[in-house]
């Protein structure tokens, strides 16, 4: 007896997988705790630097040695913030590229899966259909006569399954009956293996989903560290070269120089305030007379305004000349247009991405959420955790990572699988392109 697979049946291999999968998780869930502990360890050993204050500057020029050591110190304090925002970069740049083939991976990973999945339902519906033909006709047959065989098993259609797939009753079949026979055995065997990949596929989609949240965390922690870098060579440096002025000048501390650090910052941060105001003056000028940030009845807005100029699905792509899939849609607009939110919500990821360049992902909290990618340099307006609007500005077109020109890549996943955004987002009242 050859029993008719049912995809309900597959319990315990799925069982199976997922005590597999539970364990290759929890693995690399330890494996990433571990490394999230080295990187904060590291980080804070790097930022522990004992900084001089301007008492120490001025104690120092008590004597030409003491002079020559703070100025040494100061140098080496400068050279040490230096180093460490190349090291916190570099490492942005290697596990941006690590989270960005980790992603690539999982999302070529769940379209296999959803073409095997469908495939197999279109088989086993194909079987099924096999299966209550051959079915009709052996029992047709006994109706007219023709049939040398058990009226218990062929009053009705639905009673010839024990009969239809035993191979020593095959002879009782007409030729035309065999045939059918033959096909619905061919579509069963095709839907029990197709069955089969699909449930394979789906372990390993899961465990590639698990890399993928690591190498994405482990990411955010190394753009975060290379943020704080940043920020400490800002707050630390123009004091330090104040203080080196000072002391290889040979002369008295003034008021001035315990101001002067603080003076730098202060107008650094004004012309970096009047900058942002300025380009988010214009920003909002341009979407409004392009209709990008407006909030519709649904609650989404278009993210920037443009052509469509490459969509979703497999394609070779033009930066690597690789063929993979493109998980997102393009959309053709200039550097320094704005990116609006598509939607409220939080953002999970703000940082290098590989291929992506600067990228930010929003989620709403719903299993929904929304990807932006090749912003430019310094246009990340909002960080990891931050709350934000639907239709609010949170970054700025580039083209950064493996891009050939200015534009926004979107995405829009479900359950972190990406989809076609163009029906997905004109399914919420908002036209792309």
């Amino acid at each position: 007896m050859i029993f008719w697979p049912r995809r309900a049946n597959t319990h315990t291999t799925v069982t199976r997988g997922r005590r597999r999968t539970r364990l290759v998780a929890l693995a690399v869930a330890l494996s990433f705790v571990s490394a999230v502990a080295i990187v904060e360890s590291d980080s804070r050993a790097a930022f522990a630097f004992d900084y001089p204050s301007w008492t120490d500057v001025q104690n120092a020029r008590s004597s030409e040695q003491a002079t020559i050591n703070q100025i040494n110190e100061i140098k080496s304090l400068i050279e040490g913030l230096r180093v460490e925002v190349e090291r916190t970069q570099a490492e942005v740049i290697a596990k941006g590229e690590a989270y960005q083939e980790a992603d690539q991976r999982f999302q070529e990973a769940a379209l296999k899966a959803q073409k095997l999945d469908s495939q197999a339902d279109d088989a086993e519906a194909s079987a099924t259909q096999s299966k209550q033909q051959a079915g009709e006709i052996v029992a047709q047959q006994y109706r007219s006569g023709n049939g040398d065989v058990s009226a218990n098993l062929f009053v009705n259609a639905s009673k010839a399954d024990d009969l239809l797939y035993t191979y020593g009753m095959a002879d009782k079949f007409t030729e035309q009956t065999a045939g059918i026979y033959e096909k619905a055995l061919l579509d069963m065997n095709t839907a029990r293996a197709l069955t089969k990949q699909a449930e394979r596929a789906q372990s390993l989609l899961e465990e590639l989903k698990v890399a993928a949240e690591a190498a994405r965390d482990a990411a955010q922690a190394a753009a975060d560290a290379a943020a704080a870098a940043v920020a400490a060579q800002e707050e630390n440096q123009a004091t330090l070269n104040a203080q080196l002025t000072v002391l290889s000048e040979r002369r008295a501390v003034t008021e001035a120089d315990f101001v002067v650090g603080e003076n730098i910052r202060i107008e650094a941060a004004r012309v970096e305030a009047a900058r942002q105001a300025e380009l988010a003056r214009q920003a909002a000028a341009a979407g409004a007379a392009a209709g990008a940030g407006v909030v519709g009845q649904s609650g989404w807005a278009k993210p920037a305004y443009g052509g469509i100029t490459s969509g979703y699905g497999n394609r070779l792509n033009p930066y690597s000349h690789v063929w993979r899939l493109h998980a997102g849609t393009d959309i053709g607009a200039a550097c320094g247009r704005p990116i609006y939110a598509a939607h409220a919500g939080s953002v999970v990821y703000s940082g290098w991405n590989g291929s992506y360049g600067n990228f930010i992902q929003l989620s709403n909290g719903d299993n929904i959420s929304t990807a932006y990618g090749h912003i430019v340099n310094g246009g990340l307006l909002v960080g990891k955790g931050a709350r934000v609007s639907s239709g609010q500005l949170i970054a700025y077109v580039g083209t950064t990572g493996g891009s050939t020109g200015c534009h926004l890549h979107y995405e829009v996943r479900i359950n972190n699988v990406a989809t076609d955004a163009v029906p997905f987002m004109r399914n919420q009242g908002v036209t792309l392109g």
